[in-house]
């Protein structure tokens, strides 16, 4: 046993030595209150313990002996959704954000779940980061879907009832058909007309399987814009959901391995095109800081991950852009938190979407606010989940848009869910798809778009 299991092994009631939440970070928070307005989880529960600012006095408390670590403490800091609203917000600079991932990573070492918790953060972690492993569940799923038994089961509302958890699961589980059984991009696609850039592509877990046609669309507008696309097949998940989640090992294993998938490839970037992963994609170099073999290619890797819209709006457009319809299309886009916040992306998707002809772009009101997916928090907290969902959806139909363009699967999930809950249909598109549209000529039914 290493010295730091042995530390780790040894706590009984608080932080353990390896890396808990810093106390100058923690210092640095003057109780000013400005991000209470601005944290989800405080807007729904009202508790002061579930704000940004009653969590920090519980990792000062903790620190200093004063509070234990324990299923009290635990329960403020896992209704924390991550959303990093409050980083944004600080007028102090707090880095919460760094604060809140070492709380978790230590909540996981030292804290014990209950059976039923741990059964099913058991199922999530070897289940969603392994893509192979999903795979297996398209066919029962796309079967599970078309028999009808799925509509059953959500008519009954026994399974919410009993279940609550895998409830959550099955209403945010897309619908199937059999394109999702297509994953048939090459290795290598080349650049249309004069190469300007080689670059790499990351396919994600949810994204590839649920959402390859949002994978086909990216590269195309990568193409078709200069870019030489390339798709190393051994290519893993991202490391994002274990590493929110505080599942430091497992972390750590999925970094090295995407890390070890891209080494040769002479890539100029490494383009991801949800907002979730390329947060963490981006924090490589903090994940494997400990890591003598990998702390230098970390870095390296990181410094080239990029978010498609990042990229293009930095290299820009050469592609021609046709109109989505014959007529104005006001679309609302919806601010990923963790393209928002988390990498401060926000004017670039917009400067894309309006390059559009003949489209409008339209704000909702609470633009900023999480819409309650954080990952997997609306399978872990589906109450609090399904409340910020209900009020992100009433906002952006409030817009009046005739379409919705969300930059990661989580959100676009979450946002569909609330939209079937409340009996409207609206198109949700991710922008990529939008400008792939817009690249090949394809047309929008504007008629088609919404209706109640």
């Amino acid at each position: 046993m290493s010295n730091q299991e042995q530390l780790i092994t040894n706590n009984s009631n608080g932080f353990d030595p390896h890396k808990p939440p810093q106390q100058s970070l923690i210092d640095t928070c003057v109780h000013c209150g400005f991000c209470l307005s601005t944290c989800p989880s405080y807007r729904v529960i009202g508790k002061e313990m579930d704000s940004p600012r009653g969590r920090i006095y519980l990792m000062d408390a903790i620190n200093r002996g004063e509070a234990p670590l324990a299923e009290a403490t635990t329960q403020h800091f896992d209704s924390c959704l991550g959303c990093l609203a409050c980083v944004t917000t600080c007028p102090s600079g707090v880095q919460y954000d760094k604060l809140i991932s070492s709380t978790r990573h230590q909540v996981e070492r030292n804290q014990p779940r209950s059976l039923p918790d741990s059964l099913l953060r058991t199922l999530i972690f070897n289940l969603f980061p392994y893509p192979e492993r999903l795979r297996f569940l398209l066919a029962p799923l796309y079967l599970y879907q078309k028999s009808g038994i799925q509509k059953l089961v959500r008519g009954t509302g026994l399974l919410k009832q009993v279940l609550p958890n895998l409830a959550a699961m099955d209403s945010v589980l897309p619908e199937l058909t059999l394109n999702s059984f297509r994953h048939n991009l090459p290795d290598v696609i080349p650049a249309q007309g004069k190469k300007r850039y080689r670059v790499g592509m990351i396919l994600g877990c949810v994204q590839r399987l649920f959402f390859s046609p949002v994978n086909e669309a990216t590269a195309r507008v990568l193409t078709a814009n200069g870019c030489e696309v390339v798709i190393p097949k051994t290519q893993g998940c991202c490391a994002a959901l274990p590493e929110h989640q505080g599942q430091t090992k497992q972390a750590q294993t999925i970094a090295r391995q995407m890390i070890d998938s891209f080494a040769g490839t002479d890539v100029d970037a490494i383009i991801i095109n949800a907002a979730g992963c390329g947060h963490t994609l981006k924090e490589y170099g903090h994940i494997l800081e400990d890591d003598p073999e990998y702390q230098d290619k970390a870095k390296e890797f990181a410094a080239k991950v990029k978010d498609v819209q990042e990229f293009l709006a930095a290299v820009g457009l050469t592609a021609q852009l046709s109109p989505l319809t014959d007529e104005e299309l006001t679309i609302v886009y919806q601010d990923a938190c963790h393209l928002l916040h988390g990498q401060k992306i926000s004017v670039q998707p917009r400067q894309l979407l309006r390059q559009i002809p003949g489209v409008k772009l339209r704000e909702a009101i609470d633009a900023a606010l999480c819409c309650g997916s954080a990952g997997v928090y609306n399978l872990l907290q589906p109450k609090i989940a399904d409340e910020l969902g209900q009020q992100k959806v009433e906002n952006l139909l409030n817009t009046g848009a005739d379409l919705i363009a969300s930059s990661n699967p989580g959100c676009s999930l979450q946002i569909k869910k609330h939209l079937r809950s409340q009996g409207k249909e609206i198109t949700l598109m991710h922008p990529m798809e939008l400008l792939d549209y817009s690249i090949r000529g394809v047309e929008l039914v504007k008629h088609n778009l919404v209706n109640d």
